[in-house]
């Protein structure tokens, strides 16, 4: 972590993204997107809590909130989240890049990370997370797009996500569908608008 760099704070969100270095790619197949959550569960876990994020091929991003945890000590020292989000990408760095036989950094460094502190943004922030795959042309449905929370929020499978609490910050399940699907009928209308006066 860059000196100049403060570390995430106790009890407040965040929302943390990162992309390969030089726009390179961090997933190559299906089993690296899953080591990825894997290894985001195992260095991050005592850390935070998470409550949507989205993986794709060169970038991700996820919302988070910084729990009350006790500084972990190893080898000594004590180690804080932006420690542990660089546990994280290393370790994942170093199987990519033996798996692909390339060298050098894999993510951009410092991480990014931006405070979320208005209540109300925080549902506009998780209908930007979800539809990112296709805003940036990765799939033509974000909702059918694996790699992100969307609908993972609203099935009964085993998680770790918050999903309870995000659904509660649209009221219900329904209004959770309700605002995703009507917010990207606006960005697909006002892109229409846009080329059409160009």
């Amino acid at each position: 972590m860059k000196k100049n760099q403060q570390d995430l704070e106790k009890d407040k969100f965040y929302h943390v993204y990162n992309r390969g270095n030089n726009s390179c790619l961090l997933f190559y197949n299906e089993k690296n997107y899953e080591f990825f959550l894997r290894r985001f569960d195992l260095y991050l876990s005592d850390y935070i809590e998470a409550y949507a994020f989205c993986l794709l091929p060169n970038h991700f991003h996820f919302l988070i909130r910084v729990k009350e945890y006790e500084l972990v000590r190893e080898n000594g020292k004590k180690m804080n989240v932006s420690q542990a989000f660089h546990r994280l990408f290393t370790s994942f760095a170093k199987a990519i890049n033996k798996q692909e036989n390339r060298h050098g950094s894999l993510f951009e460094n410092p991480f990014k990370r931006k405070e979320v502190t208005d209540a109300s943004y925080v549902t506009n922030l998780i209908f930007y997370i979800h539809a990112n795959p296709q805003l940036h042309g990765f799939t033509n449905d974000f909702r059918t797009y694996f790699w992100s929370s969307f609908t993972r929020i609203i099935n009964d499978k085993p998680s770790k996500l918050k999903k309870q609490e995000v659904l509660d910050w649209f009221d219900d399940k329904d209004n959770y569908l309700f605002f995703h699907e009507q917010k990207m009928e606006f960005f697909i209308i006002s892109n229409l608008l846009l080329e059409v006066e160009q």
